[in-house]
C-alpha cells in the first residue's frame, strides 16, 4: 500500500502543479491533503480548485480554518512584531482574493481523517489531534508525543514545514510530511511523503523542483511582503 500525503501548499500554484506532475510518476494507491491550501501567495482559489477537481480528501489547516470564516486570525505563531505585521498583510490579502465558493469549501473541511489499513490505525491531522495549529517539532518530549498520538499507530501531520519520521515506543510512528509550497528546512524544493504500509512502515520523503522564481516574483509583484519571496528562494 502506497499513500501519498501532502500539505502546506500556501497558495503556491507553481509548486502544486509540479507536485502533481511528480505524483503521476509515483502511482500511489491513495492521496490525502493535510491542509493549509491558502496564505502567503496569490493563487488561493487556483490551489483550492486544483485539489477539488481531483476529488482529493483534504483536512483543514489553521490558515484554511481562519480564511474559511473570513477571520483576520490564521492561528499562526509569529515570533516578532515584523512577522506579525507581515502576517496581517497576508491574511488580509488572502481574504480579499478568496471567492465565496472557495471559502465555503474551506469551511467544509474536517479537522482529521482516520484510516484503517489492516493492522495499522493511521490518523491524519494538520497540527496535532488536539489543535489544528499546535506545532509538533521533532524534539518534542517522547512521553508528550505518545500522549498526543493516543491510540493511533501512525500519526501524520504538517504545519511546521519541517519533515521528519520519528519511531516511538510501542512501534508508533510520528511523521511530519513537510511542505509542498513553503518549505522551512533549508531546501527550497517542494516536499511530500509516500507512506508505505506493508509488513512494516516506511516514510519515503520525496523532493521535487519547481519554478521558485515564478512563485517569488508573484509575491514581489503583489501587496504581499517581499520577505515571503525571499523565504521561498531560501527554503526557510
Amino acid at each position: 500500500m502506497k499513500i501519498a500525503l501532502f500539505s502546506d501548499i500556501h497558495a503556491n500554484l507553481p509548486a502544486l502543479e509540479a507536485f502533481f506532475q511528480n505524483l503521476e510518476k509515483q502511482q500511489p494507491d491513495a492521496v490525502y491533503c493535510l491542509g493549509d491550501l491558502v496564505g502567503y501567495n496569490i493563487w488561493p482559489n487556483e490551489v483550492i480548485n486544483e485539489i477539488r477537481k481531483r476529488g482529493i480528501a483534504t483536512i483543514t489547516g489553521n490558515y484554511d480554518f481562519g480564511i474559511g470564516r473570513s477571520s483576520d486570525d490564521c492561528g499562526c505563531a509569529y515570533k516578532s512584531d515584523e512577522e506579525k505585521a507581515n502576517g496581517a498583510v497576508s491574511i488580509r490579502v488572502t481574504n480579499e482574493l478568496v471567492g465565496d465558493e472557495e471559502r465555503r469549501y474551506l469551511r467544509s473541511l474536517p479537522q482529521h481523517i482516520r484510516l484503517e489499513f489492516e493492522q495499522y490505525h493511521v490518523l491524519l491531522v494538520h497540527g496535532s489531534p488536539r489543535k489544528v495549529n499546535e506545532y509538533l517539532f521533532e524534539d518534542r518530549e517522547e512521553a508528550s508525543m505518545l500522549r498526543i498520538m493516543g491510540d493511533a499507530d501512525i500519526l501524520c501531520f504538517g504545519h511546521t514545514h519541517k519533515p521528519y519520521h520519528r519511531l516511538l515506543p510501542g512501534d508508533k510512528h510520528a511523521i511530519n510530511i513537510g511542505s509542498v509550497g513553503k518549505p522551512k528546512d533549508g531546501d527550497p524544493r517542494g516536499g511530500y511523503v509516500m507512506l508505505h504500509l506493508d509488513a512494516d512502515v516506511r516514510a519515503e520523503f520525496i523532493r521535487f523542483a519547481y519554478d521558485v522564481e515564478q512563485a517569488a516574483r508573484a509575491v514581489e509583484e503583489s501587496e504581499l511582503p517581499d520577505a515571503y519571496a525571499e523565504s521561498l528562494r531560501r527554503g526557510v
